[in-house]
């Protein structure tokens, strides 16, 4: 009887109940409860599970925090969470009842499991989400239900769900400032969530665990208040580094390093105390002596903690995760809605554990290296900096140069990625070693030279540095975005140039007296042209009929400058911004060669977008 189907490509890897693996084809095969990933198919004799403890993978960390998301819907809108264009929800059919949630849960505290946590999503929009807690608290054998939720609807539901056992409390906030909440969340609600942190303290939960995650140029200007909130209140304030996921637009320069933040909160309290570390925690946990609360922070990019990491995750829909990096998910939904015995699930369990990688899903982050070192604190903007330079350099440095005092410093044998010639990447990522070898390390590595002053590179495929670009491909291609699941929508775009024409030049276009004839007539008509030529113009740019484009000049006599301003329309499935770009840089461009015979002292600048509206992101106005 076959129990399990993982697919992979042209062959499939089937487990029977006698714990057998076999290769089969599986070219147009029905998907069984697919295991989604892109790792081949091993051949290898099935592993019994451990009788000690099952959830023990091959590194020897034993799992005993289940993370259970109940619901893939949120009232919130976080920019570092959700894309943009928002994700395709599954239907309510998929996703898992509550009685398959404490069925499942069941079965992972037999195995070992001591602690819960339910997420989401944004779990306390799940009507049923009380009486998930308590039947999960009348498991035998589970010594915790937690949650962690945004707090929107915290002071309302808190009460009853208090009653119902609910034991350990984080509410997700990154602001003080209720105008910041509603740009970071797209939504209002700032004062319900104090209200509802506020409520956790009045209920008794000590301490409330507060969620922020920092990113620069956002919210870590407000560090210093978080910490001041745990002087008088007991509230755990955990300070998140920004961490890449898909659909979020990850940038490095947004990320503020745990040293900096560090840094930059004992400049305020140079007598913060280090507190001892949790037994599989995640945080680095300090307290301001006299303080109520504490403050801690989740360092998931500069130092990982994989090597005590104890969780696995359970999506809304059944899918089994072992790794939050990773993509490899494994059904238990279907499994169990297929007849599965509790045995026959926990081999399934068994055998995605068994497959957890070492850290990070087997993939190398971003960042991995740059700033793990112990002996420096780096900051982003020199990071920033350093990196253009690095992605500019040949793939060999000398030691001793600034690049490697600065950049490479306490560089943990990996780097990011370097370029190859003729504008295109060449390498996605690298790995950077030196000739110094550790003892007891092989002396025929690819990576070593006998040059001891050197520092080599060499391709490593573990991913791509650039998946967030969505101009380029998993090689590194320029590709044009795939517009077609877009739904058309009324789009308009407003760019501005100005064109300093000097006082002589612009002197003969307010009298009519440019030797070349009507200037502004000729840049109209210039900026129209080009605003529908637009996407011969640039290569990745669709080609949108435009409904209307409105080129107009307007002098400024007080600086002899023209402004030039486009105006694009369109009802289409992507923006219009280019166009009207395109068309005030082409106008700009005619007005200076209609006047260039009378003045060669002639600057086009502040080439900008103004505004635009429609499209899934929402509106954008330029500050003034």
């Amino acid at each position: 009887m076959l129990w399990g189907r993982r697919v992979v490509g042209p062959v499939c890897a089937v487990f029977t109940q006698r714990g057998r693996v076999h290769r089969s084809c599986a070219r147009g095969a029905e998907k069984t409860w697919a295991m989604h990933s892109n790792s081949d198919v091993e051949d290898m004799p099935f592993r019994q599970t451990s009788k000690e403890f099952p959830l023990t993978d091959t590194f020897g960390r034993k799992h005993t925090y289940l993370r259970v998301s109940i619901t893939e819907k949120c009232n919130l809108r976080c920019h570092y969470c959700m894309p943009t264009e928002g994700v395709q929800l599954t239907p309510k059919a998929s996703l898992l009842t509550s009685h398959e949630i404490v069925t499942l849960a069941r079965l992972f505290v037999k195995a070992g499991v001591t602690k819960i946590r339910l997420t989401g999503g944004e779990p306390l929009i799940r009507p049923d989400v009380t009486s998930i807690v308590e039947n999960l608290c009348k498991l035998e054998g589970l010594s915790t239900v937690a949650m962690t939720t945004n707090g929107v609807n915290l002071a309302r539901m808190l009460p009853s769900l208090k009653h119902a056992g609910l034991g350990h409390l984080n509410v997700s906030l990154d602001t003080l400032v209720p105008q910041k909440f509603e740009f970071i969340s797209r939504r209002k609600g700032w004062h319900k969530v104090m209200e509802g942190i506020e409520k956790a303290i009045e209920l008794g939960y000590k301490p409330v665990k507060v969620n922020c995650v920092v990113m620069r140029g956002v919210n870590e200007d407000e560090i210093v208040d978080f910490v001041s909130m745990t002087s008088e209140r007991p509230l755990d304030v955990r300070f998140i580094e920004y961490m890449p996921f898909d659909g979020n637009r990850w940038n490095f320069k947004k990320m503020v390093s745990y040293q900096e933040m560090l840094d930059l909160i004992k400049q305020r309290w140079p007598n913060l105390t280090r507190l001892p570390d949790e037994e599989n925690g995640t945080s680095k946990a300090y307290k301001i002596p006299g303080s109520v609360g504490q403050i801690a922070f989740i360092t998931s990019m500069s130092q990982h903690f994989c090597s005590s990491c104890n969780r696995l995750r359970l999506t809304a829909d059944g899918n089994l995760k072992v790794c939050l990096f990773g993509s490899s998910e494994v059904s238990l939904r279907d499994a169990l809605r297929s007849g599965a015995s509790e045995e026959d699930l926990l081999v399934i369990v068994d055998a995605a554990v068994k497959k957890k990688k070492k850290q990070h899903a087997g993939k190398v982050l971003p960042l991995r290296g740059l700033l793990e070192s112990n002996a420096t604190s780096f900051r982003t903007p020199f990071l920033g900096t350093s990196l253009l330079h690095f992605l500019q350099m040949p793939a060999v440095y000398k030691k001793g140069s600034d690049f490697t005092g600065h950049f490479l410093r306490g560089l943990q044998y990996e780097a990011i990625a370097t370029p190859g010639g003729h504008g295109r990447l060449l390498s996605r990522k690298l790995l950077c070693t030196t000739s110094q070898k550790k003892e007891g390390e092989s002396n025929n590595t690819s990576q070593t030279t006998a040059k001891d002053n050197n520092i080599y590179f060499d391709k490593r495929a573990a991913g791509d540095l650039f998946g967030e670009l969505t101009h380029l491909d998993e090689h590194g291609q320029a590709r044009m975005v795939d517009v077609s699941s877009k739904v058309e929508s009324e789009r308009c775009a407003v760019a501005q140039a100005r064109v300093q024409l000097g006082e002589t030049a612009f002197l003969k276009l307010c009298t009519g007296g440019l030797p070349k004839g009507d200037a502004v007539a000729v840049a109209r008509l210039a900026g129209l042209m080009a605003a529908k030529r637009t996407c011969d113009l640039i290569p990745l740019c669709h080609s949108v009929p435009l409904n209307s484009v409105h080129i107009q000049l307007t002098t400024e006599p007080n600086t002899h400058t023209v402004l030039v301003t486009a105006e694009c329309q369109a009802c289409a499935r992507t923006g219009v911004e280019m166009e009207a770009l395109v068309a005030v840089s082409v106008a700009a461009l005619a007005l200076y060669d209609m006047c260039k015979a009378v003045s060669r002292d002639i600057v086009i600048r502040d080439v900008q977008l103004c505004k635009k509206t429609g499209g899934q992101r929402g509106d954008y106005h330029r500050m003034s």
